[in-house]
This record gives C-alpha cells, structure tokens and sequence, in this order.
C-alpha cells in the first residue's frame, strides 16, 4: 500500500460498529478515537507506547493506542474508557477504589491505568501488592506518586479474596 491510498474498515468500540472511511494505513488507533469517532476519553500523551495513557483493551488485552494501527484492530472488540463506565452513571468498584484513596489527581493517566488494571486484576483476581506494581509497570503517573493508585487497585483485589 502506498501513502496516497486510503482504506475503510469498521471498529467495534464499547459493544457499537463505527465505520472508518477514507482511512490513511498508518493511522493509529488514538487518533481515529479521539480525531474521528471524538471518544476523547483514551489519552494521547507519549505517542511512543511508553506511558499508558492511550491504553485501551483489545480482545480484553490492554494495548497502548499510540502504536497500534488502527486498520490492524478491526475485527476486535475495543473497549475505552467510554465503554467501561457503567451505563446508570455510578463508579465500578474499581472507579470507587480510586476515589477512596485519593488514587486520582489531575486525572490524566487514570483511564489508561483503570483499563489496564481492569484487564490485569480479570486474569489475576486475587494479585498481591506485588504482582499489581508489575501488573501495572506499563502505565506512568506524574502526580500519584503510585501508592494510592495501587492501595486502590490492592483494595479490589482484596474484595476479590473475600468473595
């Protein structure tokens, strides 16, 4: 495919086909969230998948958005931080957590570091301390200083144990 030819395809974001047309190939998928379907949620800070502000799950896999292509990504299920809130309004557990231990300042890494922990706490319901620092190595937050957004995540986990 050369620079001048353009494709269409659909993405399928928080459970709705969108149609992409007229699309460049090197299109990543923040920019067709936020630039063309205005789901201004996702956060574009790095743009070179280093801080997981853009992440977004992908088949439930956290993806940083920055880098992946969007074309590459159609055929999957995409969920934003659009499709993880609850539809009547109130926080998730998680959401809650984050409010709790004052997980959430200036806000801007906070959808990425849900998604990503959302997708690491589905696959390690019961993770120590420990395993969510690794679990969530992949996003940065300047303001936190960490512990709360990890007391947070630890919380949720730990309701997790006592189900």
């Amino acid at each position: 495919m050369n620079g001048d030819e353009t494709l269409s395809y659909t993405l399928r974001i928080n459970g709705t086909d969108h149609e992409v047309r007229d699309a460049r190939y090197t299109e990543t998928l923040i920019e067709v969230l936020r630039y063309r379907l205005a789901l201004t949620g996702t956060k574009q800070a790095c743009e070179e998948g280093e801080c997981g502000a853009c992440t977004v799950l992908i088949d439930g896999q956290p993806v940083n958005a920055c880098v992946e292509l969007a074309a590459e990504a159609a055929g999957s299920e995409i969920l934003t931080i659009e499709g993880y809130n609850r539809p009547d309004g109130l926080l998730t557990p998680l959401q809650q957590a984050l409010v709790k231990h004052a997980g959430v300042q200036c806000g801007y890494c906070i959808p990425g570091f849900i998604l990503a922990a959302e997708a690491f706490l589905n696959e390690h319901p019961n993770a120590t301390v420990d395993d969510i620092r690794e679990g969530i190595d992949g996003n940065l937050c300047r303001c936190t200083g960490y512990s709360a957004i990890i007391n947070a995540i630890a919380e949720v986990a730990g309701a997790n144990h006592a189900s």
